[in-house]
């Protein structure tokens, strides 16, 4: 399968080990990954935060790079995968953005989803807490909502429950927001640490040994709380652990 890895800005210049992570994972999966080298940032930001119709010069670098029909188009966060799914268009090459938007897919939605893996050459011989990111959940659907009476599924659990030795903690609020949300953080900086605190100490109060999710943004406001408090929790993006050997 012929795959383009999209990375997002604070993957490349913050945590490029999620990135090769990430690359290496999908090669070991019999995947040819092709990273296109003038990618840049998606939008996301300029969208969220009201200003869309500026990210117009975004959309059609990323039809750019990303347009030569690539059999899917992986990313390792959903919010980034998310945006380019409902929002990437063109003036120039509207045909190859709507390709793009039908397949592009976060990275455990992919490994479940398209691949559909059912098991792992990985080992990780640790507490796991899992942190599934609001985008994710309740826009990508990756694992079900606390809120709704339906039955609960989570295609990054399903994937943890697959690497060796891994034990995946019961958390008190499983689906709580961490309080980042892109621009939230800033706007409302109190708000967002407070829910941060809290997001870490469920993890903390139910022996969680590592902080895992599917969102580096999620995690990049967490791990900020877990060492400015000096906890004992390492925090590692999902494909970090499920590329363990």
């Amino acid at each position: 399968m012929k795959v383009a890895l999209f990375l997002p800005c604070y993957v490349d210049q913050f945590y490029p080990k999620v990135g090769i992570a990430t690359l290496q994972l999908l090669e070991k999966l019999g995947c040819t990954v092709t990273y296109p080298l003038n990618q840049t940032c998606c939008g996301q930001p300029m969208a969220n935060s009201g200003f869309e119709s500026m990210a117009h010069g975004c959309n059609e670098l990323f039809v750019e790079n990303f347009g030569d029909n690539y059999d899917a188009i992986v990313c390792p966060s959903g919010s980034c995968a998310l945006h380019i799914k409902h929002h990437l268009h063109s003036d120039k090459r509207e045909g190859d953005a709507t390709h793009i938007r039908n397949h592009i897919y976060e990275l455990t939605e992919f490994l479940t989803d398209v691949l559909n893996v059912e098991q792992l050459p990985a080992r990780f011989p640790h507490k796991v807490g899992l942190h599934q990111s609001c985008h994710g959940q309740r826009g990508l659907h990756l694992s079900q909502m606390s809120e709704l009476v339906a039955a609960p599924f989570s295609k990054p659990e399903k994937l943890l429950h697959m690497v060796d030795e891994l034990e995946l903690i019961n958390l008190d609020r499983k689906d709580e927001c961490c309080g980042f949300g892109g621009t939230f953080c800033v706007f409302e900086e109190a708000v967002s640490a407070r829910m941060g605190v809290d997001r870490v100490e469920d993890h903390v109060r139910n022996g969680a040994e590592v902080l895992t999710g599917g969102d580096m943004s999620c995690l990049m406001h967490l791990e900020g709380i877990v060492r400015r408090q000096k906890l004992p929790v390492k925090v590692m993006h999902i494909a970090e652990i499920l590329n363990q050997e």
